[in-house]
């Protein structure tokens, strides 16, 4: 069996180059027209910058006037103690969402934007991994049929970049376990799409792409990492718009044409340290995000062709604006995620 799945993957990455090298000659992507710019915002974040992550949430909602938002559902939140579940928090940012029409789009599993990634409550990791996968569909099973009826909740995200290995303090990807997953929250509520996300730059997208109903594509322009130096791991991907443009039509040509986003586009800095975040200075922090790499990073993916975007460091401008009194970044998205087209 082990065989036979190598085989297929091995097919799979020679299918990929292969029309990847043809349709390199092709015409080059077209930008799009309109564009809906939407947010992903973690409340155990914004806690873990100081701030108050309710009145954040709000002013997300009245003050930069985001109308589409992703939200992350922490097991370990929800779930700290086994059997204990707890939605006082996500009831509130439903609730909220619901009275101003924005749409949502929630996400389940033990694998969910933020790092470290994974979200294993501890009382399951002292559990063997069959149980941890019942305990967890148990989770998903109690969140799902808690807000399967809320007007605002317009498609569910099952995971996060459940492919990508070597990303997060979590175990190896499970094919089998993911789909499991999906299954159920079909089953539990089988009349909103599933998403499914992969790595922009990292990855192939075939096997998160043929899973979903909509398909999520990560981008990231400029990141650290010290495989490139040990003193100075900045390196801005050498990817033109076409890339992405090369990889949707791969993906549609095998798997069918499927609606594709980008479920998180980076507009916060990416340091050495994840959480380091709030004490970067500003010559740091321009490594990897400035205002004019913020309004390059939204023209790049409109130039890629992408129509719907996420962004990704919504608690990292409210907290500039509330802790330093700098609302460049705020008021740049506002005003595009308004005005966006």
């Amino acid at each position: 069996m082990r065989i036979f799945r190598k085989r297929h993957i091995a097919i799979a990455v020679i299918i990929f180059v292969v029309c990847f090298f043809i349709l390199w000659f092709l015409r080059p992507p077209q930008s799009t027209g309109n564009i809906l710019l939407g947010v992903t915002f973690s409340h155990t974040f914004s806690k873990h910058l100081k701030l108050d992550w309710r009145e954040t949430y709000t002013a997300i909602l009245d003050d930069l006037g985001a109308k589409n938002i992703r939200i992350p559902g922490y097991w370990t939140e929800v779930e700290a103690t086994e059997g204990d579940f707890q939605f006082a928090d996500y009831d509130w940012m439903m609730s909220e969402a619901e009275k101003r029409d924005v749409q949502v789009t929630l996400v389940v599993g033990k694998r969910v934007p933020r790092w470290p990634e994974c979200y294993t409550p501890d009382w399951a990791l002292a559990r063997s991994a069959d149980e941890q996968a019942i305990a967890l569909r148990r989770a998903i099973t109690k969140v799902v049929e808690r807000y399967k009826k809320s007007p605002s909740l317009v498609r569910w995200q099952v995971e996060n970049e459940p492919f990508l290995p070597f990303f997060g303090k979590c175990p190896p990807p499970d094919a089998e376990a993911l789909d499991a997953e999906i299954q159920l929250v079909k089953f539990l509520d089988p009349s909103r799409p599933i998403v499914v996300t992969d790595s922009g730059e990292l990855s192939i997208w075939l096997p998160a792409y043929k899973r979903a109903d909509i398909f999520g594509t990560t981008m990231y322009r400029t990141v650290w990492s010290n495989v490139f130096s040990p003193t100075f791991g900045y390196i801005t991907y050498p990817l033109s718009p076409k890339f992405f443009w090369l990889k949707t039509n791969i993906a549609r040509a095998i798997y069918g044409n499927k609606p594709i986003i980008v479920s998180e586009l980076q507009a916060e800095p990416w340091g050495p340290e994840f959480f380091r975040i709030a004490r970067m200075s500003p010559e740091e922090r321009a490594h990897s995000m400035s205002i004019e790499k913020f309004a390059d990073n939204i023209a790049y993916a409109r130039s890629a062709g992408f129509s719907e975007v996420y962004l990704w460091g919504v608690e990292w401008w409210y907290m500039l604006k509330v802790r330093d009194g700098d609302s460049a970044y705020w008021n740049l998205a506002g005003d595009l995620i308004r005005h966006a087209k």
